[in-house]
């Protein structure tokens, strides 16, 4: 039988509203939006990791209003069409629903959607684009939603874990496993114990799946908001679009995709529905000028630049 034919797109999100970076952080200029490592700033590097696996045209990302400008200023113009502005936070299940009805009338239809953070410190571009291609090719099939899990390097408190179950298939010579649960923030004690299991990843919000698939567990999960958006949908391209938007927002569920749909979807009995493909690619959230001036450290590199908060 022959694959069916999907388009590839990427969704990245870019509407964080952190200050962990002060001063330098602000809320219209939060850290995926500065060069804390290298010249470029998070966002750049995140779409120039992104360009050799998927064409620029299908690269979106999504914003708020505080943002815009600034996130269309370090787009490249082949981009600048496929920017997002959310009128107000709703986190990252609503985020993704924004960009998953508009690919959806720019294709006429299904697509295969790559969804990551904006902030993201990644060492190894080459194999994290790999294991990003294996990811796909799993959530390829209908029903099946993906995400990539960190190995643990310490018993960290400060993310959430996944646990993995069974053998692992493989995929492009990487292991996927079927996911048991989503664990949040555990006490170090507990941290510790999910390292020496072997079976522990973190969860670093990088996800895969098909738009039908993602729609799908949300008219399940969150019917509402599956709701307001097919209203939306509706309205891309015409003179009320605007209107809607901002309608609907202030309706919508305010919750994380992982809380909304990943959790619930890994609890369902039957077959697997939820992934992880363990991804050892020199990840860091960057979540404080601490973990910058490790990864400085511990890097190779002898161009990359820091900027030192005053103090």
């Amino acid at each position: 039988m022959a694959k069916e034919k999907l388009v590839t797109h990427a969704v990245v999100l870019a509407g964080g509203r952190g200050t962990r970076f002060w001063p330098r952080s602000r809320t219209r200029t939060p850290k995926q939006l500065l060069n804390i490592v290298g010249k470029k700033t998070m966002l750049e590097q995140t779409v120039a990791r992104l360009t050799p696996l998927i064409p620029a045209e299908h690269i979106w990302t999504v914003t708020n209003a505080e943002q815009a400008a600034e996130v269309r200023r370090q787009m490249p113009p082949k981009l600048r069409r496929r920017i997002l502005t959310e009128p107000i936070g709703r986190n990252t299940a609503a985020a993704i629903a924004l960009a998953a009805v508009h690919i959806r009338r720019a294709e006429g239809g299904d697509a295969l959607l790559a969804v990551l953070p904006a902030d993201h410190y990644i060492a190894d571009a080459a194999k994290y684009r790999k294991i990003a291609r294996a990811a796909l090719e799993t959530a390829r099939e209908p029903g099946r939603m993906v995400v990539l899990g960190i190995p643990p390097t310490r018993p960290e408190t400060g993310f959430g874990y996944i646990e993995s179950m069974g053998e692992a298939q493989q995929m492009s010579g990487f292991p996927v496993f079927a996911v048991r649960r989503f664990t949040e923030k555990p006490e170090p004690q507990l941290a510790k114990q999910y390292i020496e299991s072997g079976h522990y990843h973190w969860n670093a919000g990088m996800f895969f799946w098909r738009i039908s698939t993602f729609l799908d567990n949300l008219k399940r999960f969150l019917p509402t908001t599956r709701e307001a958006f097919e209203t939306l949908a509706a309205a891309i391209g015409t003179r009320q679009y605007k209107r809607k938007l901002r309608a609907i927002y202030p309706r919508l569920d305010n919750i994380s995709v992982d809380y909304a749909l990943l959790e619930p979807a890994s609890r369902q009995p039957g077959p697997p529905h939820v992934f992880v493909i363990p991804a050892e690619i020199g990840w860091s959230d960057i979540g404080s000028w601490a973990a910058v001036h490790g990864l400085l450290i511990n890097s190779n590199s002898a161009d990359q630049n820091v900027f030192v908060s005053p103090g």
